[in-house]
């Protein structure tokens, strides 16, 4: 089978085709057997094709495919936002919206947030990822590839350094860095918004400095910004709590959800403070598919299964155990290619360094190539490419989740 007739333009990480799967296992074409640590990049906290979010997409299908909610509410829309309103760690009354993806969501808060207070400038963060659309673009914090060849992008946007232990940049550089940034380049009565994540992924899952974030919250407190958190690959248990702003002390006014949120089916939303919600005129927000019924069934066995005593068990698990291979790797001495662990939680990222100490993006491409070949998927991610991606479903069982560092293990031995 060809694929001649798709974009070139689209990358793909692993050349082959996938048939199959269960939990943290998929199957391609030819019948291998693969151990899978991408998870759809971060969408399949609870695995391939977890039982109950099958059985309620199943008995959907019998009801009602689909139906415009802004044509006629449906009960699978109205039923989950209720579900996910109570699932908010906040401690505010939580109102929202449902869209197709977590770009969609991105755009929509802009919007909000411009209807909300007036103003239009958007504070992101250097090595931000917040989707592929065009103004979502403009929030990232990186040019290559997503920002090449597309012109002048929807904004006005700045950047701040994003601090993190996990990047040695430190809460007083990025507080310099704001306070020059409203010296120099912007009237801080201008600023809508800051959207940031809380532990950026694309970034190679770098972890927010607590007190920076709570800087940041007084200082748009005082100064009338919104605060958004872009929780679409951290949110729904990925660190081992619902979400991880709660790790940092702090309430976003708005909270963008996406990939884990539907089990594996498009969806995604944006979430918070009621009167922000209804800052836009009527039909102000909205879309076709925006919360599609089956996508919605999806999204509520999902809820089911994510109790808080579930995702604190797998996520300590999966921390511990990643935590202690690779402690051990590292006090072993026998692989000089290992860089430092960043993330929290099991949301974490293995950095490859060449000898001089350097990111070694050519290290990770060659051992992803060869994880493949002995049944691991991996993705990679940082800036530079050189950090493995550890996005195994939440689910999956103790003894696959160490056969899957056993082949990670043997590959980096062979680096």
């Amino acid at each position: 089978m060809s694929h001649e007739h798709i974009s070139q333009s689209i990358s793909t990480v692993h050349p082959i085709r996938l048939s199959h799967g269960h939990n943290a296992e998929v199957w391609d074409s030819q019948g291998k057997r693969y151990i899978d640590f991408v998870g759809g990049i971060g969408v399949l906290n609870l695995g391939h094709c977890h039982p109950r979010i099958v059985a309620a997409i199943q008995r959907q299908a019998g009801q009602l495919t689909h139906y415009a909610f802004n044509a006629a509410p449906h009960e699978p829309y109205i039923e989950f936002m209720q579900r996910l309103a109570a699932f908010i760690p906040v401690s505010y009354p939580v109102s929202g919206m449902l869209t197709n993806s977590g770009a969609e969501a991105a755009e929509n808060a802009l919007k909000i947030a411009r209807g909300a207070t007036g103003r239009t400038a958007v504070i992101a963060f250097d090595g931000g990822f917040h989707g592929r659309t065009l103004a979502t673009l403009n929030l990232n914090g990186k040019v290559a590839p997503y920002k090449q060849k597309v012109g002048v992008l929807p904004g006005p946007v700045y950047h701040l350094p994003y601090p993190s232990a996990d990047n040695g940049v430190s809460c007083e550089e990025a507080l310099k860095a704001m306070q020059r940034l409203f010296s120099v380049e912007i009237d801080v009565a201008e600023v809508a918004c800051f959207i940031v994540e809380p532990v950026q992924g694309e970034a190679g899952f770098l972890a927010l400095d607590r007190s920076f974030a709570q800087a940041m919250r007084r200082f748009c407190d005082e100064h009338g910004i919104l605060l958004i958190a872009d929780e679409i690959q951290s949110g729904f248990g990925r660190t081992g709590q619902r979400f991880a702003f709660s790790r940092l002390g702090i309430e976003p006014d708005l909270i963008l959800l996406g990939k884990s949120i539907g089990g594996g089916l498009p969806l995604g939303a944006v979430v918070g403070r009621k009167e922000l919600l209804d800052a836009l005129p009527k039909g102000g927000l909205g879309g076709t598919y925006s919360g599609n019924p089956i996508a919605c069934a999806a999204a509520l066995a999902t809820l089911e299964e994510m109790t808080d005593q579930h995702l604190q068990a797998w996520g300590e698990r999966q921390e511990r155990a990643i935590v202690e291979r690779y402690q051990r790797w590292k006090s072993s001495g026998r692989y000089p290619c290992l860089g430092r662990l960043s993330g929290v939680g099991a949301m974490r990222g293995i950095e490859l360094l060449n000898q001089h100490g350097e990111p070694a993006p050519e290290l990770l491409s060659n051992l992803l190539a060869s994880a493949r070949d002995a049944g691991l998927l991996l993705m990679p991610s940082g800036k530079s490419r050189h950090i493995i991606r550890l996005l195994a479903p939440l689910t999956t069982e103790p003894e696959v989740f160490e056969e899957g560092l056993d082949i990670l293990q043997d590959c980096l031995a062979r680096r």
